[in-house]
């Protein structure tokens, strides 16, 4: 049997999926996200302390590609201009477009999909909670970077305070770099479109774009490479907890459903009662009366109902070892 043979139906699976539900769950994650990053800000002496400490591990291992990608974009604003609108408006626009096309296009496919970017996300959070850290660009200047953002922001809306607008600085947070969730979604945004696209173009976006995000977080200052592995890893943990998640929530539905749902009474209709008796009524659940308790109770006394399991007499069953005339004529012939 194929796959198409036993998946739903898209049209009929998108009946089932309610967007007066899942935008307001949606929206309530995503507040939590905001929220998380604006309220743990955390001690700022802590997050400096961290992001050197990640830097002074990347030098020792030989993985810090941060400084050479960051001088890039500083000395060429042909590249550097483009990296700043794509840090500062991909991330909020890409991923919710994916989850309209999965919604649209794939329904099938769109409650795991939106339950693993919603469970990675919660992770990231616990993150930001518990190991506030410091980007690169707001290391002492003895590290060496430069803020391309502040550089370029007077070719957009962003002002010296990241991808914020300008003079809404004070509303984000700016500790917020372990792990990195602009690596995180463009990851699974990229898997989304490699999955589920069916032209080449679109899988090959699928490639590029999560891999011109770390490129791009990188090279503005904003993130270490550290930061956007832990973005990889958050999403391998949230993809192993997504279905846990959504069989979770199914059972909880269906136990909430059983214990609303009204016990509603089984009446049974004896065949051939009268008019007048009343129907045997059975508790939802119950076990009926037998048959013939039934029918023994619509006699009314008149007689007594024979057991089913009443043997048959001599004259009746001819095998019998009775003493019916039959019977012995046959054991005569046979002497």
């Amino acid at each position: 049997m194929t796959i198409t043979a036993t998946a739903p139906r898209a049209a009929a699976y998108r009946g089932k999926l309610r967007w007066w539900t899942e935008l307001p769950l949606i929206a309530v994650v995503y507040a939590l996200y905001s929220g998380a990053r604006l309220l743990v800000r955390g001690d700022v002496d802590d997050a400096v302390e961290h992001g050197a400490d990640i830097l002074h591990f990347e030098q020792l291992t030989h993985l810090d590609p941060e400084r050479w990608f960051n001088q890039l974009l500083t000395h060429h604003a042909f590249l550097g201009v483009p990296a700043d609108f794509a840090y500062a408006s991909l991330h909020y626009v890409v991923t919710p477009s994916i989850l309209v096309w999965l919604w649209l296009r794939r329904p099938t496919h769109y409650r795991v999909a939106r339950t693993w970017l919603l469970v990675s996300t919660l992770i990231g959070l616990i993150g930001f909670t518990l190991v506030p850290t410091a980007p690169p660009r707001l290391l002492p200047g003895a590290h060496g970077f430069m803020d391309t953002m502040a550089q370029y922001g007077s070719y957009g809306w962003w002002g010296t305070d990241a991808s914020a607008p300008r003079g809404l600085g004070h509303l984000t947070n700016e500790y917020a770099a372990m792990p990195s969730l602009h690596v995180g979604w463009s990851l699974w945004c990229g898997i989304m479109l490699f999955r589920y696209g069916r032209h080449r173009a679109v899988r090959a976006l699928g490639i590029l774009y999560p891999l011109t995000t770390a490129f791009v977080v990188m090279g503005t200052a904003n993130h270490y490479l550290m930061d956007a592995a832990a973005g990889v890893a958050t999403m391998g943990v949230g993809f192993l907890l997504a279905r846990p998640a959504l069989r979770l929530v199914d059972r909880t539905q269906l136990k909430v459903r059983g214990r609303s749902a009204p016990q509603q009474p089984v009446t049974i209709a004896s065949a051939g009662a009268s008019s007048a008796q009343p129907p045997v009524t059975v508790p939802s659940g119950g076990a009926p009366a037998r048959a013939h308790d039934l029918t023994a109770r619509e006699a009314g006394g008149a007689g007594k109902v024979p057991s089913p399991r009443a043997r048959p007499t001599g004259h009746d069953d001819p095998d019998a070892g009775g003493t019916s005339e039959v019977g012995r004529g046959e054991r005569s012939r046979m002497s």
